[in-house]
């Protein structure tokens, strides 16, 4: 939770050139047992190998939308990790509006599809 970053995401050139600052919160859904039993970090995911993929993603990268960056870093985490579901929350902090505001942002939660019956 509260990793920060520095990206150049938004909807205009501008917000994209200037770039902003954005925190994003990460949870992944896996059953830990194996680990817990083995004490051993290949029963589990490493939360800096998680750590240094989100922040390629965020900063490598440059998004329209919160909305792409959050998948993009949702289908990248299942992809790349033995986990069931992740959850994403993005949030541009302040997002560039007039007025105060303290964070602007979305939340979405992905599974890994059932295997076939």
């Amino acid at each position: 939770h509260g990793a920060q970053f520095f990206g150049r995401h938004g909807v205009s050139e501008e917000e994209r050139q200037i770039g902003a600052h954005l925190v994003v919160d990460l949870e992944l859904t896996l059953d830990l047992s194996p680990a817990g039993r083995s004490d051993s970090l290949a029963d589990t995911v490493s939360y800096s190998q998680v750590y240094d993929v989100l922040r390629s993603i965020v900063q490598d990268q440059s998004f329209h939308l919160l909305e792409a960056l959050a998948e993009t870093i949702a289908q990248d985490m299942l992809e790349r990790f033995r986990v069931d579901s992740v959850r994403v929350r993005v949030l541009k902090a302040p997002p560039p509006l007039d007025g105060v505001v303290t964070s602007a942002g979305v939340d979405i939660v992905r599974s890994r599809p059932a295997p076939p019956s």
